[in-house]
């Protein structure tokens, strides 16, 4: 009956805790049942926070707990719980901001810095691999678990919990004294212990002061939270020296750190010293060969590595999977040496290995046969040859041709040409089979043809039906072979023009019908022109060929059926003598209608156009008339082929490549006046009319002060425009000013002695002063010159009047 009335008051204090767990500690009126041994660690978080949202400390939350209940002892406890949960939230973030691995594993290491270089001077040396790559460094896996028997030391942080009916947790660092300090336990020796003798150790001392651990309701749980740094030597690396490295690091970690062995250095006989022995001999073959990491032990503080020089070194060239430079044992074969460059690849000669060896004087070649690599011993500086295979056959036979699998076959003694026709699957419906040939490479390596009679050697005549040879080329004929290409042409007014295959009995419809038919513009003349061939010549005979006129309907592609095509045959498709498609011009500006008009026929004239378009307008300038005619291609090219001498930065290169069309001026007045006038000129479809409208205005352009449009004025003339627009600027050539006229005209001013004959100026002209030309000035060295030529003439002078 007791038992159940402990048990029922137990539950109660547990209830009314949690309830009271739940709710603001500050806000709580009775906190005389909380026992903070039962509290968890989310109950201890909670608290924390509600702490933090009252922008309290715990220190101020003290008197408020103690007058709503709350034991001092008990307040003790609660204090404790959270200044440690504070420490370890700090930690972690602390750790969290280095370490990735500590928010997922609750481990870390201090960071270790080490430069290394890479080396690549012995980059043949079987191994160096293994410490020239940037992304291979051996470091220790803080994942794992604690390793079995690692030793504690100074550095190392212990992460040490108690949960069950009582909980504790902290991270406690091991003292430089080799002692954790475990608050209401005391301190305890730990340095040199393996983690397993510890934990009990620790465990022992936890027991005598929290009796739950001793009743077993608590458990205790000892880890490694952060490992120490260890310092080792590396003596003989290619960066030797004194390196900070984590207390779980391996030699391969250390070895990598050091740039692996020196120029010089062992990669078989590493030694690992500790405590002034030798602890261990590392081979790094067992772990590159076989994968045996049995060498790759845990270093201890103050360990030395030394790689020694090696003893004896080999070179292995040629067809082997890893050429390079291997380091050999006492006793190790020509056998192990090619496990080391893992065998021979593909296309090794194996039956013998060239050997070329080094005695005091001089050099030595020797040959190692297949039979004695497992006892051939290599000797240092030995470099072994490993050739290739010959680029030969020995059983290889080959048939080409009208055969129906043409390929390479497996030779056999005493195979026959009927052996090989029949491994080809037979001769081909086209095959020539009155003789075949066979290219033979005699023994002298000369080759000879010997021809066949298939026919009697598929009828068995073993006369015919000869033996083959290694490397037999034979060649089955096609009657197709004989054959030549026979070609027809065909041109003119079908879709596709062009050269045909001939076949026989071709017809000409059959051509027109291959080639698309014939166009809308052929007519019914065909002609066929076909070779003449004869085996006399006759001079009297002028003719070259033999011409055919045939008639055919246009409008109709089945036609000519009977006409039977000859090899080499010549059609011409004739076009209509008339088909021409309605051709246009354009006319715009001051007409009545402007827009686009067919060219009723081959003389339209611009006049006829004109009045087409309704005539000239009341605004239109009559002076200012002009066609702009498209250039064609060919003539673009004729005028880019000219050679005008012009240099590299001339303009006038970049404005013939924008020509588009040529200007043809209009005088309206004289086509008005006299139909037949040369200004009435036959259009071409294409050709644009322009009719400016009048414009009282005078365009200046070029190397002017302003660029500007100058109202015409009737008597002025050119120099009256210049000026009113500032005149020339000092780049300006202004005698060689020149106007547009608006029908497209120009005109230049022109001198004659110290008089200037300015063009007269009409409206809407453009008057153009262009740039001055560049000269280049004398140097004083060139005038120096000029002036000794003209002293020595001088001279000269007045000698030969003496």
């Amino acid at each position: 009956m007791k038992k159940i009335a402990y048990v029922l008051t137990l539950f109660l204090v547990l209830v009314t805790s949690l309830n009271v767990y739940g709710q603001d500690v500050l806000k709580s009126k009775d906190l005389s049942t909380i026992k903070v041994d039962y509290l968890s660690q989310d109950d201890i978080a909670k608290i924390s926070a509600q702490l933090k949202s009252n922008n309290m400390t715990i220190d101020e939350a003290e008197p408020i707990a103690i007058s709503k209940g709350m034991s001092q002892e008990e307040f003790e406890k609660l204090k404790i719980r959270l200044n440690a949960m504070s420490n370890s939230s700090t930690n972690k973030n602390n750790s969290l901001d280095k370490d990735k691995t500590k928010a997922e594993f609750g481990r870390t290491q201090e960071k270790i810095v080490n430069n290394k270089v890479k080396d690549s001077t012995n980059a043949l040396i079987f191994g160096s691999e293994l410490f020239d790559t940037p992304n291979l460094n051996f470091e220790p896996d803080l994942k794992l678990a604690t390793p079995v028997n690692y030793i504690l030391g100074p550095g190392d942080e212990l992460q040490i919990s108690i949960y069950g009916v009582q909980e504790f947790s902290a991270s406690i660092p091991v003292s430089t004294e080799g002692r954790i300090s475990i608050q209401y336990v005391g301190q305890i020796a730990v340095a040199g212990m393996p983690i397993e003798a510890a934990t009990q150790k620790i465990k022992a001392a936890i027991a005598n002061v929290y009796s739950t651990v001793r009743s077993g309701q608590s458990q205790v749980s000892v880890s490694l939270n952060q490992i120490r740094t260890i310092k080792i030597t590396v003596i003989g690396g290619k960066q030797p020296g004194n390196y900070s490295i984590s207390s779980l690091a391996t030699v391969y970690n250390a070895l990598h750190l050091a740039g692996g062995p020196g120029k010089n250095g062992s990669y078989r006989n590493i030694e690992l010293i500790r405590n002034n022995k030798v602890f261990k001999n590392i081979d790094i073959y067992r772990f590159l060969v076989k994968g045996d990491q049995s060498d790759n032990v845990n270093l201890k503080d103050n360990d030395v590595i030394r790689i020694p020089a090696y003893s004896e070194r080999v070179k292995v060239d040629g067809e082997v999977k890893r050429p390079g430079v291997f380091e050999m044992k006492k006793g190790e074969t020509f056998s192990d040496l090619l496990n080391f460059a893992s065998g021979f690849n593909e296309f090794a000669y194996t039956a013998s290995v060239n050997v070329l060896q080094k005695t005091g004087k001089e050099f030595k070649v020797h040959d190692i046969n297949e039979s004695d690599f497992s006892s051939y011993i290599p000797h240092s500086g030995d470099v072994f040859r490993v050739t290739k295979i010959l680029d030969r056959f020995e059983n290889r036979i080959k048939i080409e041709g009208a055969v129906f699998r043409p390929d390479y076959y497996s030779f056999t003694e005493g195979m026959r040409i009927s052996d090989l026709i029949a491994r080809a699957e037979g001769l081909k419906e086209d095959a020539y089979s009155k003789r075949a040939r066979i290219i033979r490479l005699k023994s002298d390596l000369t080759v000879e043809i010997v021809n066949v009679d298939l026919n009697a050697a598929l009828t068995g005549d073993l006369n015919s039906d000869i033996e083959l040879k290694r490397e037999d080329v034979v060649t089955v004929y096609s009657i197709l072979d004989f054959r030549e290409e026979y070609k027809v042409t065909i041109d003119g007014e079908v879709k596709k023009p062009g050269v045909y295959d001939y076949v026989e009995n071709l017809t000409l419809n059959d051509l027109i019908v291959q080639v698309g038919g014939l166009t809308g513009s052929a007519s019914k003349r065909v002609e066929v022109a076909r070779m003449v061939k004869s085996d006399v010549i006759n001079d009297k005979d002028p003719k070259r060929i033999e011409l055919l006129q045939l008639e055919i309907s246009s409008d109709n592609n089945e036609q000519a059926k009977n006409f039977i095509l000859k090899p080499f045959d010549v059609i011409n498709i004739r076009r209509i003598a008339v088909y021409e498609k309605p051709q246009m011009v354009t006319i715009s500006g001051a007409v009545a209608y402007p827009g686009k008009y067919v060219l009723a026929n081959k003389k339209e004239k611009v006049y006829d156009i004109v009045m087409r378009a309704g005539g000239l307008t009341t605004i239109s300038n009559v002076e200012g008339m002009k066609i702009k005619r498209p250039i064609k291609k060919d003539e673009l090219e004729k005028l880019e082929s000219v050679d005008l001498n012009l240099s590299k930065n001339d303009s006038l290169k970049e404005k013939l490549a924008d020509i588009k069309f040529s200007t043809i001026p209009i005088n309206w007045e004289k086509i008005e006046k006299d139909k037949d006038h040369y200004s009435n000129v036959t259009l071409f479809p294409g050709d644009e009319i322009e009719v400016a409208v009048y414009n009282e205005g005078v365009k200046v352009t070029g190397n002017v002060l302003l660029t500007s449009e100058i109202p015409y004025r009737s008597g002025k003339g050119f120099k009256y425009y210049i000026n009113a627009v500032g005149g020339v600027n000092n780049k300006g050539w202004k005698r060689k000013a020149y106007i547009i006229y608006p029908n497209g005209k120009a005109d230049v001013t022109k001198s004659f002695l110290f008089f200037r004959a300015y063009p007269s100026v009409e409206p809407d002209s453009q008057i153009v002063v262009p740039e001055k030309p560049e000269t280049k000035k004398m140097s004083t060295g060139e005038w120096v010159s000029i002036g000794s030529v003209l002293t020595s003439l001088a001279l000269l002078i007045v000698t030969a009047f003496k």
